[in-house]
């Protein structure tokens, strides 16, 4: 017999790409980031006019690369919303969640998670 009340939530079709870097954190807060993004336009041409890091002092390193910033203002809203969070062996860099229809990775997206993975490791 069927449920007659059926839970609203369950297997979603949502995924989410998670970089890895490993690197043992001995300052965890230091590892922290996020962008926050400007944006001009509405809906659907909304675009990224200018990217900042905030989080801790990994933030200030990235803030200072201005080819990293650039590369991540020609992405999209979505794509450009980019969060590092350290774990117990390592630092994850990761986007937004995406459908399965939306999810891919591009060589434009690899190459900005390349570049702030390098500056994880040299940090």
């Amino acid at each position: 017999m069927q449920d007659p009340n059926p839970l609203p939530w369950g297997a979603q079709d949502r995924y989410q790409a998670h970089f890895i870097v490993r690197k043992q954190t001995d300052v965890p807060i230091d590892y922290t980031a996020r962008t926050v993004l400007t944006t001009s336009g509405h809906f659907r041409s909304k675009k990224v006019t200018k990217v900042e890091w905030q989080g801790g002092k990994i933030a200030d390193t990235l803030n200072d690369d201005s080819v990293l910033n650039e590369l991540i203002a020609q992405q999209s809203v979505d794509d450009a919303t980019i969060t590092i969070d350290p774990t117990t062996k390592g630092v994850r860099i990761y986007g937004k969640w995406k459908n399965s229809f939306d999810f891919k990775v591009s060589k434009e997206q690899f190459e900005i998670f390349d570049k702030i993975a390098g500056h994880i490791k040299t940090f």
